[in-house]
């Protein structure tokens, strides 16, 4: 089955929150967490994902490029 890699950020920490959820799946899986200065690409991308969801002109085709632009960042800082 394929999972999905989910973002959040943590302001209070500075930090971006990685998870995983099984395609279909409501469970949640926590993989890491990674201060803002270990990786500051990501943090700005994750940040930058998570105001598209507070735009009143919501855009899922943007969200889902900024998406993908993350998991591309986060892959990368994985190797």
């Amino acid at each position: 089955m394929e999972k999905t890699l989910l973002f959040a950020i943590d302001l209070n920490t500075k930090e971006v929150i990685v998870s995983e959820s099984q395609k279909g799946s409501k469970g949640i899986n926590f993989i890491e967490r990674i201060h803002q200065g270990e990786n500051e690409l990501l943090f700005d991308a994750v940040s930058s994902m998570t105001k598209l969801t507070t735009s009143p002109k919501f855009d899922v085709a943007l969200f889902k490029a900024m998406d993908k632009v993350c998991q591309l960042i986060y892959a990368k800082h994985a190797e």
